[in-house]
């Protein structure tokens, strides 16, 4: 039997929205607040899901028992199955003493850690993100920053905080192409008023993050170089998005700002270089410093950086494994290799039980429509799966042993069991919400803010990715209802509904996932809270502040002249 979706099962929409909260508060709360274990959160928050999935909006429990596993089998696969292949090609470069060789190199551009951190967590994060997204470009510049030095709070905190402007346009668009056809609003518009609604924030991010970093007077000494980077990065991003398309709009920003940083840095210098132990800690930082002994040990080569310099040989080889990564990471992006590798294997499973058994009603959908819950199980095609055949590959080139190899792996999944584990947990809370209508609950609450809509409309989507960890996961769950709620307010909806996905790009810092992905890259096991704490009120103020630029181009001349009707 078909079950609908009642998204006030209490006759009070303050109720409902009310205790539909309550699974994302015992979640975020026991990780930020009770200093729980990031899986006993996600467990915790997963029980309380549960319980008001069926108790109070009245799913059935074998559904919401189905909705459940779905959402840990995607957790595993992709997200999963990336974190797990990064960790062991950091291992293999690690342990074969190559990633000691490629921090003195990216030294040898910048001795600056402040400017190393742009060039790896913005620029470098920016490009991953754009070429595979789902955790990839947090997982890989947080070992990255790891092996540079960087404190593990540092590298995990920062590297959330970078992941931001390019998230709209991720996984080569899958976002917004996913959210024209949730909304059947046209791809081009979305894309073009996403690339304008960024803008700023390709500018602000690099500055926010040296701030975040060093403080505001460190910051400035290199402001030169900050600009530079966030400038390319914000024109790049706004000519692809309106003169092509979603696709290539991050991959393409992400290189013009790297090449753009690297020429800049030939030419111009900070008067003073600040290595990665002269950081400026915050009080809390200290505290972690000196009580914490798993984290004591986070940052040993943070005293220095190697002088010697490595030879242009030892280099190529080190830079080998992150080369061989970023291109095949590149390739499996392309539709035509996805399409090559699904056509050897892929396997679309209708969840049995759970495909096609739930109905999503208006106004969170444009008209009553059944759910979908089909799971790829596409091995091949897994961005993963690239990560997995760079290392070994890596590991061929460099001439270790494959028994040696196989032992990196192994030792790589051992160390990721609880981590895997908790992103299970966290996405089965994801799914669960969104089959249940529980967040949409949370959402139709947002929606009647009246005049203030645009503001809390883009919060909603900042709710929607820190709920479920995905910005194409947001677009799907309420782009529906950014378009509904915009026409009945007299908004343009491609306002609202690209609002949606640029909202959501700042929930992509403290969404449950990417914090799990952040710790374990950074292998900080169980500091998950302490992260979420570090960049928390970040997320918060970034959020409200594209509120505030989606209010301007709401309202405000000349503002409005840059929306796209």
């Amino acid at each position: 039997m078909i079950w609908s979706q009642d998204y006030d099962p209490l006759g009070m929409p303050w109720l409902s929205a009310l205790l539909a909260a309550a699974p994302v508060v015992v979640m975020l709360g026991g990780l930020g607040v009770l200093h729980m274990r990031a899986h006993v959160a996600a467990l915790a928050g997963l029980a309380t899901a549960f319980v008001m999935a069926v108790l109070v909006f009245g799913m059935p429990a074998g559904l919401a028992t189905r909705a459940v596993a779905f959402g840990a089998a995607y957790g595993l696969l992709p997200i999963g199955w990336i974190v797990l292949n990064i960790i062991f090609l950091y291992q293999l470069t690690n342990e074969s003493g190559q990633f000691t060789i490629l921090r003195n190199s990216i030294s040898g551009i910048t001795d600056d850690s402040r400017l190393q951190l742009l060039l790896i967590a913005f620029c470098f994060g920016a490009f991953f993100e754009g070429a595979a997204g789902f955790g990839a470009p947090v997982a890989v510049t947080g070992a990255m920053l790891i092996g540079l030095g960087f404190t593990r709070l540092q590298a995990s905190g920062l590297s959330l905080i970078a992941n931001t402007a390019p998230v709209a346009f991720g996984a080569l668009g899958t976002p917004l192409v996913t959210l024209a056809g949730v909304t059947g609003l046209p791809l081009m518009d979305l894309s073009t008023m996403v690339g304008r609604q960024m803008a700023p924030f390709a500018l602000i991010v690099p500055f926010w993050l040296l701030i975040a970093y060093c403080g505001w007077r460190r910051a400035l000494e290199v402001w030169p170089a900050a600009l530079v980077a966030g400038a390319i990065f914000a024109v790049t991003q706004m000519l692809i998005s309106s003169l092509h398309g979603p696709w290539l709009t991050a991959i393409g920003a992400a290189l013009a700002s790297i090449a753009g940083l690297i020429l800049f840095l030939r030419v111009w210098s900070p008067r003073t270089i600040m290595h990665v132990n002269a950081a400026r800690l915050s009080r809390y930082d200290e505290r972690v410093e000196q009580t914490d002994p798993a984290h004591a040990d986070a940052h040993p080569d943070a005293v220095v950086i190697t002088a010697e310099r490595p030879t242009r040989r030892a280099v190529a080889r080190a830079w080998l494994p992150w080369l061989i990564l970023t291109a095949l990471v590149f390739l499996w992006g392309l539709p035509f290799m996805k399409a090559a590798l699904d056509a050897i294997f892929k396997l679309a499973i209708p969840w049995p039980g759970l495909d096609q058994m739930i109905r999503r009603m208006p106004p969170v959908a444009v008209k009553a429509e059944l759910e979908p819950a089909v799971y790829n199980l596409n091995l091949l095609s897994a961005t993963g799966s690239a990560i997995l055949l760079a290392g070994v590959a890596s590991g061929l080139l460099l001439r270790m042993p494959v028994a040696e190899i196989g032992r990196t792996y192994a030792r790589a999944f051992k160390s990721v069991m609880p981590s895997l584990l908790t992103i299970a947990a966290m996405l089965a809370l994801g799914y669960l919400t969104r089959f249940a209508g529980v967040d949409a609950a949370m959402g139709l609450a947002f929606s009647a803010t009246g005049v203030f809509y645009p503001f809390f409309g883009t919060m909603l989507g900042w709710l929607g990715v820190a709920v479920t960890g995905s910005d194409t996961a947001s677009n799907v769950l309420f782009g529906g209802l950014q378009k509904v709620t915009s026409e009945q307010l007299g908004l343009p909806p491609v306002l609202m509904a690209s609002a949606n996905s640029a909202g959501g790009v700042m929930g992509k810092m403290i969404d449950a996932q990417s914090i799990v992905v952040a710790s374990t890259a950074t292998r900080w096991y169980g500091q998950e809270g302490r992260i979420l704490r570090y960049v928390f009120l970040h997320s918060l103020v970034l959020g409200a502040l594209v509120g505030v630029v989606v209010m301007l181009m709401a309202y405000v001349s000349p503002f409005t002249a840059l929306v796209v009707r």
